[in-house]
């Protein structure tokens, strides 16, 4: 009998430990390189199963009904999971309503919401930060951030090419010229962009240039021709005090909004929009 009940321990023992293994075997961990964003904790017992992150990228976000907003900038997705442990699952409200919360409490705002799916907005150390989740009470939730931003210019138009939009159109448009929201004063990194300009000068001699501003739709008709009056000078400058261009070869202008290459409606347009051009004299 003694012998039966050390038998019977042992097998108790034996079914707790597998048991205590299976239960540790069952506890998920995160998808390797995917972490919260530093905006939100997450669900408590939930994982992250899948994420995605890019440099760079667009996001179209519901704001109304049959209305979205499409917002460019640094880019996550962020898929939660719950824990195989977990006794009780939350509703997909119960998570809404979490969120919502954590928005508000940091001073953003619920833009839109509907069953399973919600868009905030809020301001995070000076960033603008655009938040849409989607809740299903099975399988889990889901993030996509947008933190705005505007793209870093990698390619700007060489000599070449400038010289030969000029040749076949009159005028040559320039990206990769950057200035402060408002200002006029060129940003270091725009050095590249106004070297082309020089090189294209020297390369023909005889070529005289406007130089000419360009700005979105944002703010004042008068201040946003002043704006691009004083930033088409600005290029001008540069190209005289930096590169030794003739001033004689060079005449400053600016045409404020009133020469659009896209939509003012969204942000990609008006950053197309905010440009130099050269034009032929």
């Amino acid at each position: 009998m003694a012998r039966y009940s050390s038998r019977l321990r042992v097998f108790a023992l034996a079914a707790v430990i597998i048991i205590s293994a299976a239960g540790l075997a069952a506890q998920q961990h995160d998808a390797k390189g995917c972490q919260d964003h530093p905006a939100f904790t997450r669900m408590p017992d939930y994982w992250i199963y899948a994420c995605q992150q890019k440099q760079f990228d667009a996001y179209s976000f519901v704001v109304g009904k049959g209305k979205s907003e499409s917002q460019e900038g640094q880019f996550w997705k962020i898929a939660y999971r719950p824990q195989n442990t977990l006794a009780s699952k939350p509703s997909e409200l119960q998570i809404q309503r979490n969120f919502e919360n954590a928005v508000q409490k940091q001073g953003g705002a619920v833009l839109w919401s509907e069953k399973g799916r919600s868009t905030f907005k809020l301001a995070r150390e000076g960033l603008e930060i655009w938040v849409e989740l989607r809740a299903d009470f099975t399988s889990g939730y889901a993030l996509f951030i947008i933190q705005k931003a505007s793209m870093a210019q990698d390619i700007v138009a060489d000599a070449a090419a400038m010289g030969n939009d000029i040749h076949a159109t009159g005028h040559a448009a320039v990206y990769g010229i950057y200035f402060d929201t408002g200002k006029s004063t060129i940003k270091p990194e725009s050095a590249q962009a106004i070297a082309e300009i020089a090189k294209l000068l020297k390369s023909d001699p005889g070529l005289k240039i406007y130089v000419v501003g360009h700005t979105d739709s944002q703010g004042g008709v008068e201040s946003n021709i002043a704006l691009s009056q004083g930033r088409g000078e600005a290029v001008l400058q540069s190209l005289v005090r930096d590169h030794g261009i003739a001033p004689a070869r060079l005449r400053s202008w600016g045409c404020g909004l009133f020469a659009p290459v896209a939509s003012n409606d969204t942000e990609a347009g008006r950053a197309k929009n905010r440009r130099v051009e050269l034009v032929k004299q």
